[in-house]
């Protein structure tokens, strides 16, 4: 597996619907996540892009120093970039954090939020600019380690040589991941990326919809490889993990709900409907309406958009939910929490030792190895032990 975290440029608090426990999202606050994350052995964090976050470019080139390994999982989203620009944004991206780049393809859902940003473009229409755009932004990137140029005129998008005189770090290009669940999202995934990224339906959907774009793909002669974006509660035991849930939305009320949820309405993408329908009795709160799947909670998506659901257990059980994802064909999980400093760090010390991680972890978490104390010397003398976690 490769597990990656989430800046929060767009809020973080203990409460969801309220500014009650809200933090201030500051440049301190993000790198302080974003070292977290790197420190911990993460493989990357995800920003999320849109009119309600800091610019996500912005943020994540700011930190590039402050981190060693932690890749960035950045947006670019058709219709506000050119595929040109966004390419030479890329490559130099790649080249200063020395090949830790991640590309997340973003369409956008909300209309009115794409009206805003001067894109007035309908459900079908995006999917083909998006299409022509990763395209082309593939193949000057590509041609770029040998210095060629690139012609292209599609029903959207054109370039005449385009060209990019300094190449990125990771050849051919840094990797494109991208994630929607209509039929045209599908048929995308299958020709032009390289990782496809679910939200986090119950496991036997999950593995529906990797089983219609790995399908799809092989008629085109590619391979795809899979992830799920998820919220996680985890403590050290189930009953402390579902107190915690019920915490996280202890605030809010049926207005805030029913707000938010109109919102969704109003969106065409299909990834956000079916994120929607998860929720049984409508704005019911309780475990028994909000618990779609064993250990599988929806109770983020009452008020939040995109990532709707959250693993809920003790560690064992998280990660026997995690492994379901990855029976369906998952490799990637990008997981979030709240608040996202202090549940990167209980995340990594309570459930990493349980996976089975394809990136490398530090050598300096607990239990790996003890190069200094770990906890609190007792009386002056006694380093404290480790024991193993069952």
């Amino acid at each position: 597996m490769k597990i990656l975290w989430f800046l929060p440029t767009h809020g973080d608090s203990r409460y969801l619907g309220t500014s009650e426990g809200a933090r201030e999202i500051s440049y301190d606050y993000l790198r302080q996540v974003a070292q977290a994350a790197d420190r911990l052995g993460y493989y990357g964090v995800l920003t999320p892009t849109g009119r309600s976050c800091e610019d996500p470019w912005v943020v994540t080139s700011s930190l590039i120093g402050a981190t060693k390994n932690l890749r960035f999982l950045v947006a670019v989203r058709p219709g506000l970039h050119q595929p040109a620009l966004a390419a030479r944004m890329a490559a130099t991206f790649d080249r200063l954090s020395n090949g830790r780049l991640l590309i997340n393809l973003v369409t956008g859902g909300d209309a009115a939020e794409l009206e805003g940003d001067g894109v007035k473009t309908t459900h079908a229409q995006r999917y083909e600019a998006s299409t022509e755009f990763i395209r082309i932004w593939r193949e000057i990137l590509e041609r770029s380690h040998s210095g060629e140029s690139f012609d292209f005129e599609g029903k959207h998008l054109y370039v005449k040589g385009a060209k990019l005189l300094y190449p990125p770090v990771q050849k051919p290009h840094p990797p494109v991941w991208f994630g929607g669940s209509s039929e045209a999202a599908h048929e995308l995934a299958a020709e032009e990326v390289e990782t496809y990224l679910s939200w986090g339906e119950p496991p036997e959907e999950v593995r529906k919809k990797f089983n219609d774009v790995r399908a799809r793909a092989a008629k085109h002669g590619r391979s795809v490889k899979f992830g799920v974006r998820l919220h996680v509660i985890v403590r050290e035991t189930e009953e402390e993990a579902w107190a915690a849930a019920d915490n996280l939305i202890s605030r809010l009320d049926d207005k805030t709900i029913a707000s938010a949820q109109a919102t969704f309405a109003k969106m065409d993408s299909e990834g956000q409907r079916r994120m929607a329908a998860l929720h049984r009795k409508g704005s019911g709160r309780t475990r028994a309406e909000l618990e779609i799947s064993p250990h599988l909670w929806a109770g983020v998506g009452l008020v939040r958009g995109g990532a709707g659901t959250a693993i809920v257990g003790n560690p064992q059980q998280v990660a026997a939910k995690l492994r379901e994802y990855q029976d369906a064909g998952a490799e990637a999980f990008v997981l979030s929490g709240y608040p996202h400093l202090e549940e990167a760090y209980r995340f990594a010390e309570l459930v990493f030792p349980l996976l089975p991680l394809e990136h490398t972890l530090p050598e300096s978490l607990p239990g790996r190895k003890l190069a200094g104390p770990f906890g609190e010397v007792v009386a002056i003398d006694h380093i404290p032990r480790h024991a193993a976690q069952s």
